[in-house]
């Protein structure tokens, strides 16, 4: 057995540079790596390419490397919750590359599975597909789309074990799970970092084996998105 855990932030992003790709788990504000993402502040690394489904809000989760100009390409699906990521785009200061949803889940599956590339029906027809190679299928056009390559995945889950093992909680089972693997070294924060065999394996998502870093985060904000309450 090989143990994953690591003492702090610090160690678990040992060899993080500059103009390194990274993937970052999330959506919208549930199962931000919060910690890891401090740490990148810190660590003031810049000419970054980004992979996540949004791009945080101004002041929180990857909006915080916006903030600082830490990030020079962003490939997100939903990015409409941050103004800075908004000008920055519009400016020209950020490049923007803009994926389907399930597209970009896909292409991280991929990545995790060790396949080099997938086919979709989705942007066939649009500037998505635009310089892609496209082919039919039992009559349907699909566009080629390759599998993502990030140096580093930073996830989140709920509980995980000093030997990788992960267990996620509600929504925060999104795009966390499917990115662990899927980049040259994971490096997963937990709420609840147990001894080896503490977790239930029937209730394991992830198997340490896609995991090859670990550690306890120290904060989490948890914000909610839209707050909204009825009047009484």
């Amino acid at each position: 057995m090989i143990l994953k855990k690591v003492d702090s932030v610090q160690k678990a992003l040992e060899g993080v540079k500059n103009n390194m790709t990274l993937m970052l788990g999330g959506f919208g504000l549930s199962g931000i790596p919060e910690n890891a993402i401090a740490e990148l502040v810190n660590l003031e690394v810049n000419g970054l390419t980004c992979i996540s489904n949004n791009a945080g809000v101004d002041d929180f989760g990857l909006g915080l490397l916006l903030q600082k100009r830490q990030i020079k390409k962003m490939i997100s699906s939903y990015v409409g919750e941050n103004d800075e990521f908004e000008r920055q785009m519009l400016s020209g200061e950020l490049e923007v590359e803009l994926i389907p949803q399930g597209t970009l889940a896909e292409r991280c599956r991929a990545a995790q599975a060790g396949f080099p590339a997938i086919y979709t029906p989705a942007g066939y027809g649009t500037e998505v597909a635009e310089g892609k190679e496209t082919r039919e299928f039992d009559g349907k056009m699909h566009v080629l789309e390759h599998a993502f390559k990030a140096d580093f995945a930073f996830v989140k889950a709920w509980k995980g074990d000093v030997a990788g093992n992960l267990i996620f909680k509600g929504t925060a089972r999104n795009f966390n799970p499917c990115m662990c693997g899927a980049a040259k070294i994971t490096v997963a924060e937990v709420e609840e970092l147990l001894p080896v065999g503490e977790l239930d394996p029937n209730q394991v998502h992830i198997p340490g084996i896609f995991v090859q870093r670990i550690f306890k985060g120290e904060t989490y904000e948890k914000r909610i998105e839209q707050l909204t309450v009825r009047t009484r």
